[in-house]
């Protein structure tokens, strides 16, 4: 079983770099909840007989690596969202992947700029509709700032990082002064300030609140199993087909990058290669109802639920290099406000 660690930086360097079986280990820095990764890293370690050494943190992944200099003992960074991904590569704590199996899995928009980092799960950002009052069945993002829509339309924080990545995606296809358009556009719809989780959108529906909103498909996904009032606010719900205009499909990813003094650099790669293999993808994306970035697993929970996504062909790289941009405008237009 792996267990969450929380050890200072040197009582952690310490530990990890004196253990005996080291060139039989691999270090792993994940922001990502401890129940979402035991079973693959147990698999893992099962299957190759390479020890796991998971460290836990809520925040501050990068910024710890870069504090532990050379003598880190990181060799596997794992976390949610480009933009975290992005900012290890900024920091200078990442190294290129070089994998024939990343190659193979990991359409070429997927990775990081050099292969610095790779996608392992996809979370496509869509639209829900009332399923009583909105008798459409797709939609482009674009859509969304239709005058049809005003007063009817319930949104997160503008600044949230999920809707920061979802406007900075937007900003890179379509470019600034489009995009501030759209913001007001979008602004113009609310049904109510941006706040709240994604979950709240749903329950914003039933109540008639509002008719339309944005969403991140896994929490559709948590709320179509869950044992209390959520599973209603499922129930009143309906995806829809979610496109840009002529393209494809918001995702944000759950991702992983090599760290630049990865002392165990070989099992990194072998753990990295694990978890893009059929069988991780499998344990991995079901326990959050993520998409599997590997295409040869055609039964994911996600699919099942939801059905198969066509991701945006943009960068996620380029995607994450707007962000700020695209902040800006969100608090230039008093979005949030």
């Amino acid at each position: 079983m792996i267990h969450a660690t929380r050890l200072s930086t040197v009582a952690l360097a310490c530990c990890l770099l004196a253990a005996p079986a080291l060139a039989q280990s691999v270090n792993l820095y994940t922001t990502r909840e401890p129940a979402l990764l035991n079973s693959v890293l147990d698999a893992f370690t099962k299957d190759t007989g390479v020890k796991v050494n998971a460290v836990f943190l809520k925040d501050g992944l990068q910024e710890r690596i870069k504090a532990e200099g050379a003598n880190s003992p990181a060799d596997v960074m794992l976390v949610v969202d480009v933009g975290e991904i992005n900012a290890a590569v900024d920091a200078g704590v990442t190294q290129p992947i070089k994998s024939a199996v990343v190659d193979k899995v990991v359409p070429a928009q997927l990775r990081g700029p050099g292969d610095n980092w790779v996608t392992l799960t996809k979370r496509a950002r869509i639209v829900v509709v009332s399923k009583e009052r909105v008798g459409q069945d797709a939609i482009t993002y674009e859509d969304l700032a239709d005058p049809k829509w005003k007063g009817k339309f319930c949104i997160r924080a503008g600044q949230h990082p999920y809707n920061n990545a979802f406007f900075a995606a937007y900003l890179t296809r379509h470019g600034a002064e489009k995009t501030e358009a759209y913001l007001k556009a979008l602004k113009a719809n609310l049904a109510r300030k941006p706040g709240g989780g994604d979950r709240d959108v749903a329950r914003d529906i039933l109540s008639g609140q509002c008719d339309i909103a944005l969403i991140n498909t896994y929490y559709i996904g948590l709320m179509s199993v869950a044992k209390n009032e959520q599973k209603g606010w499922y129930d009143a719900i309906k995806p829809l087909k979610t496109t840009f205009a002529g393209g494809g499909t918001h995702v944000n990813v759950s991702a992983a990058a090599i760290a630049k003094n990865a002392p165990n650099k070989d099992n990194a790669v072998k753990l990295v290669e694990y978890m893009l293999s059929e069988k991780a993808q499998a344990l991995y994306a079901d326990g959050n109802f993520e998409f599997p970035v590997n295409q040869d697993v055609k039964e994911s929970a996600a699919v099942k639920l939801l059905g198969t996504i066509t991701p945006d062909t943009t960068p996620l790289g380029d995607v994450a290099r707007n962000r700020k941009a695209a902040a800006d405008l969100v608090d230039k237009v008093g979005f949030d406000n």
